[in-house]
């Protein structure tokens, strides 16, 4: 293999690491882990400059450029799905079901689910309102109980950055960790 060509690989490479280091920080930050993201920022940085003083040393024209550029794309990807692979932070769930006797809240209770329901009126009638707010990890599992036995039920998943007392499971390292600066509020 040239050297131009593995020069190309690792200015693409470099741009990959440190753009899903950036992705996955601006992530964090985002829902309160202020105690991680510094630690992000300095080795994103590291590379970043590694990989900026390769381009500018070796001007090789447009296809230098494209590894960078393409690095930066494929950055972006990587970082989100790692997010998503990870599952960090929590979401606040809210279910809206038009049964009337429904076992929803009985079955969420016993899989471990903290909720909250209110009976109110919708468009067509009488609704009942289920509240939750679980760990990011979780939510695969709840929808998977909500589909099977309410399909019909109106579901919206919403971020939480931080929350105060509750019942809220708290689950995985990152929880724990990065949170200690805005603990629940």
């Amino acid at each position: 293999m040239s050297s131009e060509l593995l020069g190309l690989l690792f200015v693409f490479f470099a741009r990959v690491i440190d753009v899903s280091m950036g992705t996955f920080r601006i992530i964090l930050i985002s829902r309160g882990y202020v105690h991680i993201a510094p630690f992000l920022g300095f080795f994103e940085i590291l590379v970043w400059i590694t990989a900026l003083g390769h381009v500018l040393n070796n001007l090789n024209g447009a296809v230098s450029y494209v590894a960078y550029a393409g690095g930066f794309a494929t950055g972006n990807y990587v970082g989100m799905k790692l997010e998503a692979l990870i599952s960090i932070g929590y979401q606040s769930i809210r279910i809206i079901t038009s049964e009337k006797i429904t076992v929803l809240p009985l079955s969420l209770r016993e899989e471990g689910f903290g909720i909250t329901t209110v009976a109110a009126r919708g468009m067509k009638g009488e609704v009942q309102l289920i509240y939750t707010t679980i760990a990011k990890s979780k939510v695969k599992k709840l929808l998977e109980i909500v589909e099977t036995l309410e399909p019909k039920a109106f579901v919206t998943i919403e971020d939480v950055r931080s929350f105060k007392s509750g019942f809220v499971l708290k689950s995985g390292f990152l929880q724990n960790f990065g949170r200690s600066s805005i603990g629940k509020k």
